[in-house]
Protein backbone atom coordinates (compact mmCIF):
# COMPACT_ATOMS: atom_id res chain seq x y z
CA UNK A 1 0.00 0.00 0.00
CA UNK A 2 1.38 3.63 -1.32
CA UNK A 3 0.07 7.24 0.77
CA UNK A 4 -1.04 9.80 -0.95
CA UNK A 5 0.65 13.30 -1.02
CA UNK A 6 -0.51 17.05 -0.91
CA UNK A 7 -1.46 16.67 -4.64
CA UNK A 8 -4.65 14.83 -4.00
CA UNK A 9 -6.33 18.52 -3.34
CA UNK A 10 -6.03 18.94 -7.35
CA UNK A 11 -8.59 16.60 -7.56
CA UNK A 12 -10.44 17.87 -4.79
CA UNK A 13 -10.52 21.10 -6.27
CA UNK A 14 -11.27 19.67 -9.59
CA UNK A 15 -14.25 17.92 -8.67
CA UNK A 16 -15.14 21.09 -6.29
CA UNK A 17 -15.27 23.41 -9.43
CA UNK A 18 -17.52 20.93 -11.76
CA UNK A 19 -20.12 20.71 -8.86
CA UNK A 20 -19.74 24.54 -8.37
CA UNK A 21 -20.48 25.19 -12.06
CA UNK A 22 -23.33 22.39 -12.17
CA UNK A 23 -24.91 22.67 -8.55
CA UNK A 24 -28.04 23.97 -9.16
CA UNK A 25 -29.16 20.92 -11.37
CA UNK A 26 -29.08 18.68 -8.07
CA UNK A 27 -28.92 21.94 -5.31
CA UNK A 28 -32.53 21.68 -5.46
CA UNK A 29 -33.18 17.78 -4.62
CA UNK A 30 -30.68 18.05 -2.10
CA UNK A 31 -32.76 20.52 0.00
CA UNK A 32 -36.46 19.98 -0.66
CA UNK A 33 -35.98 16.02 -0.11
CA UNK A 34 -34.70 16.70 3.76
CA UNK A 35 -37.80 18.60 3.66
CA UNK A 36 -40.66 16.36 2.78
CA UNK A 37 -39.19 13.82 5.09
CA UNK A 38 -39.37 15.99 8.07
CA UNK A 39 -42.81 17.19 7.03
CA UNK A 40 -43.84 13.40 6.50
CA UNK A 41 -42.40 11.99 8.87
CA UNK A 42 -41.65 13.93 11.51
CA UNK A 43 -45.32 15.55 11.42
CA UNK A 44 -47.40 13.31 9.18
CA UNK A 45 -46.20 10.25 11.48
CA UNK A 46 -45.11 12.19 14.29
CA UNK A 47 -48.65 12.85 14.72
CA UNK A 48 -49.53 9.14 15.31
CA UNK A 49 -46.17 8.24 17.18
CA UNK A 50 -46.47 10.80 20.00
CA UNK A 51 -43.07 11.70 21.90
CA UNK A 52 -40.35 9.47 21.59
CA UNK A 53 -38.98 10.37 25.63
CA UNK A 54 -39.21 13.81 26.26
CA UNK A 55 -39.40 14.67 22.65
CA UNK A 56 -41.59 15.71 20.03
CA UNK A 57 -40.89 12.98 17.11
CA UNK A 58 -40.01 15.51 14.47
CA UNK A 59 -37.06 16.28 16.81
CA UNK A 60 -35.89 12.91 17.67
CA UNK A 61 -36.17 12.53 13.54
CA UNK A 62 -34.10 15.52 12.16
CA UNK A 63 -30.47 14.68 13.62
CA UNK A 64 -30.49 11.20 12.09
CA UNK A 65 -32.14 12.73 8.64
CA UNK A 66 -29.07 14.75 8.27
CA UNK A 67 -26.59 11.82 9.03
CA UNK A 68 -28.28 10.01 6.76
CA UNK A 69 -28.42 12.03 3.85
CA UNK A 70 -24.84 12.73 4.44
CA UNK A 71 -24.24 9.53 3.80
CA UNK A 72 -26.34 9.26 0.59
CA UNK A 73 -24.20 12.61 -0.43
CA UNK A 74 -20.77 10.77 -0.13
CA UNK A 75 -21.91 7.30 -1.07
CA UNK A 76 -23.73 8.43 -4.61
CA UNK A 77 -20.62 10.79 -5.25
CA UNK A 78 -18.09 7.96 -4.42
CA UNK A 79 -20.32 5.16 -6.66
CA UNK A 80 -22.04 6.92 -9.31
CA UNK A 81 -19.87 10.08 -9.88
CA UNK A 82 -16.31 8.61 -9.23
CA UNK A 83 -17.30 5.42 -12.14
CA UNK A 84 -18.53 7.45 -14.37
CA UNK A 85 -15.32 9.79 -14.02
CA UNK A 86 -13.32 6.06 -13.84
CA UNK A 87 -14.97 4.40 -17.13
CA UNK A 88 -16.99 6.77 -19.03
CA UNK A 89 -15.44 10.10 -19.05
CA UNK A 90 -11.75 8.83 -18.80
CA UNK A 91 -10.76 11.56 -16.23
CA UNK A 92 -8.85 9.27 -13.95
CA UNK A 93 -6.64 8.40 -17.30
CA UNK A 94 -6.08 11.74 -17.69
CA UNK A 95 -5.13 12.28 -14.45
CA UNK A 96 -2.49 9.64 -14.09
CA UNK A 97 -0.79 11.35 -17.12
CA UNK A 98 -0.18 14.92 -14.65
CA UNK A 99 1.92 14.48 -11.33
CA UNK A 100 -0.27 12.49 -9.54
CA UNK A 101 -0.70 8.90 -9.07
CA UNK A 102 -3.46 6.35 -8.03
CA UNK A 103 -3.38 7.36 -4.76
CA UNK A 104 -3.85 11.06 -4.83
CA UNK A 105 -7.16 9.90 -7.04
CA UNK A 106 -8.46 7.66 -4.06
CA UNK A 107 -7.90 10.00 -1.88
CA UNK A 108 -9.04 13.32 -3.55
CA UNK A 109 -12.14 11.23 -4.48
CA UNK A 110 -13.18 10.23 -0.62
CA UNK A 111 -12.08 13.94 0.55
CA UNK A 112 -14.51 15.24 -1.88
CA UNK A 113 -17.12 12.93 -0.87
CA UNK A 114 -16.70 14.19 2.74
CA UNK A 115 -17.19 17.37 1.47
CA UNK A 116 -20.60 16.95 -0.31
CA UNK A 117 -21.40 15.01 3.06
CA UNK A 118 -20.28 18.42 4.93
CA UNK A 119 -22.64 20.51 2.82
CA UNK A 120 -25.02 18.52 3.11
CA UNK A 121 -25.10 18.26 6.53
CA UNK A 122 -25.09 22.29 6.76
CA UNK A 123 -27.81 22.82 4.80
CA UNK A 124 -29.99 20.55 6.68
CA UNK A 125 -28.89 21.38 9.49
CA UNK A 126 -29.64 25.34 8.58
CA UNK A 127 -33.00 23.69 7.25
CA UNK A 128 -33.92 21.93 10.86
CA UNK A 129 -33.28 25.33 12.75
CA UNK A 130 -35.82 26.81 10.22
CA UNK A 131 -38.10 24.46 11.80
CA UNK A 132 -36.86 25.28 15.24
CA UNK A 133 -35.70 22.02 16.36
CA UNK A 134 -32.17 23.29 17.23
CA UNK A 135 -32.01 24.07 20.80
CA UNK A 136 -28.28 22.66 21.81
CA UNK A 137 -25.38 25.02 20.99
CA UNK A 138 -23.51 21.95 20.56
CA UNK A 139 -25.94 21.25 17.05
CA UNK A 140 -23.25 23.39 15.30
CA UNK A 141 -20.49 20.25 15.67
CA UNK A 142 -23.06 18.14 13.69
CA UNK A 143 -21.64 19.36 9.71
CA UNK A 144 -18.43 18.29 10.96
CA UNK A 145 -19.55 15.01 12.49
CA UNK A 146 -21.48 14.24 8.51
CA UNK A 147 -18.24 15.71 7.10
CA UNK A 148 -15.82 12.38 9.36
CA UNK A 149 -18.96 10.19 8.47
CA UNK A 150 -18.35 11.46 4.35
CA UNK A 151 -15.02 10.17 4.93
CA UNK A 152 -16.07 6.92 6.12
CA UNK A 153 -19.08 5.96 3.64
CA UNK A 154 -16.88 7.88 0.76
CA UNK A 155 -14.36 5.05 1.29
CA UNK A 156 -16.81 2.52 1.50
CA UNK A 157 -18.17 3.44 -1.63
CA UNK A 158 -15.10 4.14 -3.55
CA UNK A 159 -13.93 0.46 -2.61
CA UNK A 160 -17.33 -0.90 -3.99
CA UNK A 161 -16.39 1.22 -7.08
CA UNK A 162 -13.17 -0.14 -7.37
CA UNK A 163 -14.56 -3.93 -7.63
CA UNK A 164 -17.64 -3.39 -9.56
CA UNK A 165 -18.03 -5.32 -12.83
CA UNK A 166 -20.49 -2.74 -14.10
CA UNK A 167 -22.51 0.14 -13.15
CA UNK A 168 -25.30 -2.05 -12.67
CA UNK A 169 -23.91 -3.54 -9.39
CA UNK A 170 -24.30 -0.43 -7.68
CA UNK A 171 -27.87 -1.77 -7.50
CA UNK A 172 -26.63 -4.20 -4.75
CA UNK A 173 -24.93 -1.86 -2.55
CA UNK A 174 -27.32 0.53 -2.42
CA UNK A 175 -30.63 -1.66 -1.90
CA UNK A 176 -28.72 -4.30 0.96
CA UNK A 177 -26.32 -2.01 2.10
CA UNK A 178 -27.35 1.34 2.01
CA UNK A 179 -31.56 1.50 2.64
CA UNK A 180 -31.23 -1.19 5.01
CA UNK A 181 -28.99 1.19 7.22
CA UNK A 182 -31.25 4.31 6.64
CA UNK A 183 -34.39 2.44 7.98
CA UNK A 184 -32.66 -0.08 10.83
CA UNK A 185 -29.75 2.24 12.33
CA UNK A 186 -31.69 3.81 14.46
CA UNK A 187 -32.92 7.58 11.98
CA UNK A 188 -36.34 6.96 12.71
CA UNK A 189 -36.99 5.40 15.56
CA UNK A 190 -34.95 4.16 19.03
CA UNK A 191 -32.66 1.21 18.79
CA UNK A 192 -33.99 0.61 22.37
CA UNK A 193 -37.44 -0.88 20.78
CA UNK A 194 -35.48 -3.82 19.28
CA UNK A 195 -34.61 -6.77 21.05
CA UNK A 196 -30.80 -6.62 23.05
CA UNK A 197 -29.39 -8.93 21.01
CA UNK A 198 -30.58 -6.61 17.73
CA UNK A 199 -29.43 -3.73 19.41
CA UNK A 200 -25.89 -4.73 20.10
CA UNK A 201 -25.48 -6.21 16.24
CA UNK A 202 -27.28 -2.57 15.29
CA UNK A 203 -23.56 -0.99 16.27
CA UNK A 204 -21.76 -3.02 13.40
CA UNK A 205 -23.50 -1.05 10.76
CA UNK A 206 -21.47 2.57 9.84
CA UNK A 207 -24.74 4.79 10.15
CA UNK A 208 -25.28 3.83 13.44
CA UNK A 209 -22.60 5.24 15.20
CA UNK A 210 -22.94 8.36 13.42
CA UNK A 211 -26.93 9.11 14.22
CA UNK A 212 -26.06 8.01 17.62
CA UNK A 213 -23.01 10.91 18.04
CA UNK A 214 -25.32 13.64 16.16
CA UNK A 215 -28.27 12.82 17.98
CA UNK A 216 -25.98 13.44 21.23
CA UNK A 217 -24.75 17.12 19.93
CA UNK A 218 -28.21 17.86 18.77
CA UNK A 219 -29.62 16.94 22.42
CA UNK A 220 -26.53 18.86 24.13
CA UNK A 221 -26.22 15.54 26.29
CA UNK A 222 -23.15 13.90 26.44
CA UNK A 223 -22.55 10.10 27.17
CA UNK A 224 -19.41 7.61 27.33
CA UNK A 225 -21.02 5.75 24.36
CA UNK A 226 -20.62 8.72 22.02
CA UNK A 227 -16.86 8.69 22.54
CA UNK A 228 -17.42 4.55 21.30
CA UNK A 229 -19.46 6.20 18.34
CA UNK A 230 -16.54 8.50 17.43
CA UNK A 231 -13.86 5.48 17.68
CA UNK A 232 -15.97 3.01 15.48
CA UNK A 233 -16.07 5.60 12.58
CA UNK A 234 -12.47 6.25 12.75
CA UNK A 235 -12.02 2.69 12.55
CA UNK A 236 -14.35 2.19 9.63
CA UNK A 237 -12.92 5.35 7.87
CA UNK A 238 -9.12 4.08 8.04
CA UNK A 239 -9.99 0.43 6.87
CA UNK A 240 -11.82 1.34 4.10
CA UNK A 241 -9.57 3.90 3.08
CA UNK A 242 -6.27 1.64 3.62
CA UNK A 243 -8.25 -1.28 1.54
CA UNK A 244 -9.11 1.31 -1.37
CA UNK A 245 -5.81 2.74 -1.85
CA UNK A 246 -4.67 -1.17 -2.90
CA UNK A 247 -7.93 -2.02 -4.84
CA UNK A 248 -8.30 1.46 -6.76
CA UNK A 249 -5.05 1.23 -7.53
CA UNK A 250 -5.62 -2.60 -9.07
CA UNK A 251 -9.02 -1.53 -10.81
CA UNK A 252 -6.98 1.53 -12.23
CA UNK A 253 -3.00 -0.39 -13.48
CA UNK A 254 -4.66 -3.46 -14.67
Amino acid sequence: MRMFSWRFYRLWQRNRDVFFRLWHSEGAGAIIEPILVLLAFGMGMGALVGDVGDQKYIEFLAPGVIVAYAMFAASFECTYGSYFRMEHHYTFDAILATPLNVEDITAGEIFWGATRSFMTGTVILIIAAAFQLVHSPWAILIPFVAGLAGVMFGAVALFVTSIVPAIYTFNFFFTLFITPMFLLAGVFFPLDEFPEIVQKLSWIAPLTPVAHLSRGLFQGEFEWSMLLALGLIIVWAVVFFSITLVTLRRRLTT
